[in-house]
């Protein structure tokens, strides 16, 4: 038994029950949502049943006060046995590769197949606190169309790509009004603890076959990472895609999902 709290989540379902091969759980990043892998699971769908969670403090999964990697894990866990899943091939994308090695360092009898999308099992500088700072400090009250919002945030975010992803959470409410439907407070509270990746038992590895994928232009995954995820993932391959920045499922989709594809089988 665990002493942590899971929360239900909030998930989407693709394609059907493939006897041959065993189902795929997407895990999204940071301010996404399972809305964030929709082309990428129908890219994949005639060929497993694909599972699309919202993760806890986000999408329309619910908020919880703790953000970190082994109380995200229990969430997963827990839908997997709701749905009676005994094993899956996980793919996760930066906070959800994370969640991703943390379920299979610690429960790697639920992980068939690993794929982890531009991320790396070490601590990151903090990249993200200015986003939420000025995402916290947008006036929702004085915001009436969702250019407004967008106008407001770009002094604070100049990337017009960035801001539109973020606003992807800024949701009509009861009445009308604009409300974020991440957990802002709780994600900034634990935006130190997603940022690193916690320490898993003496000797802890995944034996399972597994992917890390990376960006061509993104500085994710560095070469100084590769002993870090060796020492995890002893029987790891890592393969660039070209062209992508940290983002890569959505800025280069069709290599993606070739990359995915091949490795899956």
């Amino acid at each position: 038994m665990t002493s942590l709290h899971r929360v239900p989540l909030h998930f989407r379902e693709y394609g059907q029950p493939v006897s041959t091969h065993t189902p795929l759980l997407l895990l999204h990043g940071l301010f996404g949502s399972a809305g964030n892998w929709h082309s990428i699971a129908r890219s994949l769908e005639g060929e497993r049943h694909i599972v699309v969670p919202d993760l806890r403090n986000h999408g329309r999964s619910p908020h919880s006060d703790d953000a970190s990697y082994p109380a995200m894990t229990e969430d997963v866990v827990g839908l997997m046995e709701q749905l009676g899943l005994e094993r899956a091939a996980v793919i996760g994308h930066s906070m959800g590769g994370k969640l991703a090695m943390w379920l299979a360092l610690t429960r790697p009898e639920k992980v068939d197949q690993l794929v982890i999308a531009d991320i790396a099992p070490v601590r990151y500088p903090d990249r993200f606190s200015t986003l939420v700072a000025a995402l916290r400090r947008l006036p929702l009250a004085q915001i009436h169309e969702r250019s407004v919002a967008d106008a407001r945030l770009a002094a604070d975010i100049p990337d017009a790509a960035v801001r539109g992803f973020l606003l992807q959470n800024l949701v009509r409410g009861p009445g009308g009004a604009w409300q974020w439907r991440i957990n802002l407070a709780a994600l900034e509270a634990g935006l130190a603890q997603i940022a690193d990746f916690p320490t898993p038992g003496l000797g802890a590895q995944f034996l399972g076959k597994t992917l890390f994928l990376y960006g061509g232009r993104s500085d994710y995954v560095q070469p100084s990472h590769e002993h870090c995820i060796r020492q995890y993932f002893p029987y790891a391959r890592l393969r660039a895609i070209a062209g992508a920045g940290h983002w890569l499922y959505a800025e280069q989709p069709a290599a993606f999902v070739e990359a995915v594809r091949g490795f899956l089988g």
